[in-house]
C-alpha cells in the first residue's frame, strides 16, 4: 500500500468514478491523500457516491459529464479547475459493455461503446493534457482496458476494438506529451466482480463466478481495490519514469493458454497419469 500522503494537495479526476472500478479508483486515490472529481452521466447516483466518500473524510465533488460530448468534457475540466485550482491526474475509465454477437451487435450498438470507451478517452485526455501544456504543468493520466485488447473478446466485439484502440492511444501519447511531462499508462483488469458488470455479462451467478475463476491460475476473480492499487501505483510519483505500460492486474488468466487450452494444475494432470 502507498503511503497515505502520497496525493496530498494533488486533484484527481475519474471518469465513470459513481459505480463499480471507478468509484474503488476515486476512493483509494482520496484515502491516499488527492481531493477526487467524480464524472458519470447519472446525477444521482453522483451524488450518492460523493455523499459517502464524504462520510470517510474523502474530499469529492461531483460533474455529471457524457464523456462523448467534448462539450461536456471541457466543462468537466473547467469545473474541476474552478472548484479546486489544479488538475494532477486523470482516471479514463467510464466504458459501457454487453454481451452480443457480432453478427447480432447493431451499428448504433457498436457505435456506442465505441464512442464511450475510445473517443470519450480521448476527448478527456485531449482537455486535461491541454490545460497542462497551456500552465506548463506536468500530469498523469491512467487508462482502464482489459486483457481482450490483445486477446480478442468473442461476444464483446464492439468493447474488445474499443479497448484495444484505448491500448494503442496511451502509447501514442505516451510518446507525443512525455516531453512535456505528461505521463499516459493503462491498467488491464481481468475479471472483476461489480454489479453492473456482472449483470450486464452473465456472471452474476456465483456458480458461474466460481467456475471463471477456476480459469484463474491464481484460482480466484479480482477484487476492484485491487484494480485501484494499480491506478494509484502508476498515477503516482513512485512511477515517475513509467509511461506508455500498462499493468495487467489478471491473476494470470491471459496467460498459460497451449495446445490444451487453459492449462490446469500440473499436479491434477499428473495424478490422472
Amino acid at each position: 500500500m502507498l503511503p497515505a500522503d502520497t496525493f496530498k494537495g494533488q486533484v484527481a479526476i475519474v471518469t465513470g468514478g459513481a459505480t463499480g472500478i471507478g468509484n474503488a479508483i476515486a476512493h483509494t486515490l482520496g484515502k491516499l491523500g488527492a481531493k477526487v472529481v467524480l464524472a458519470s452521466r447519472k446525477e444521482a447516483v453522483l451524488e450518492k457516491a460523493v455523499q459517502r466518500f464524504k462520510e470517510e473524510d474523502v474530499e469529492a465533488f461531483a460533474v455529471p459529464t457524457d464523456v462523448r460530448i467534448p462539450e461536456q468534457v471541457d466543462r468537466l475540466i473547467s469545473e474541476t479547475l474552478n472548484r479546486f485550482g489544479r488538475l494532477d491526474i486523470l482516471v479514463n475509465n467510464a466504458a459501457g459493455n454487453f454481451v452480443s454477437p457480432a453478427e447480432a451487435l447493431s451499428p448504433n450498438g457498436f457505435r456506442t461503446v465505441v464512442d464511450i470507451v475510445l473517443n470519450g478517452t480521448f476527448y478527456c485526455s485531449r482537455a486535461a493534457a491541454n490545460h497542462w501544456m497551456q500552465d506548463k504543468k506536468s500530469g498523469s493520466i491512467v487508462n482502464i482496458l482489459a486483457t481482450y485488447a490483445w486477446t480478442g473478446g468473442p461476444g464483446v466485439a464492439h468493447s474488445a476494438a474499443a479497448k484495444a484502440g484505448v491500448w494503442n492511444l496511451t502509447m501514442t501519447l505516451a510518446a507525443e506529451w512525455g516531453s512535456r511531462g505528461i505521463r499516459v499508462n493503462a491498467v488491464a483488469p481481468g475479471i472483476v466482480v461489480t454489479d453492473h458488470a456482472s449483470k450486464n455479462l452473465g456472471y452474476d451467478d456465483p456458480k458461474v463466478q466460481t467456475a471463471m475463476a477456476e480459469t484463474v491460475p491464481l484460482r480466484r476473480l479480482a477484487s476492484t481495490e485491487e484494480v485501484a492499487n494499480a491506478v494509484s501505483y502508476l498515477a503516482s510519483a513512485y512511477a515517475s519514469y513509467v509511461t506508455g505500460s500498462c499493468l495487467t492486474i489478471d491473476g494470470g488468466h491471459s496467460l498459460g493458454r497451449g495446445m490444451f487450452g487453459i492449462i490446469e494444475d500440473l499436479s491434477l494432470r499428473q495424478e490422472r497419469r
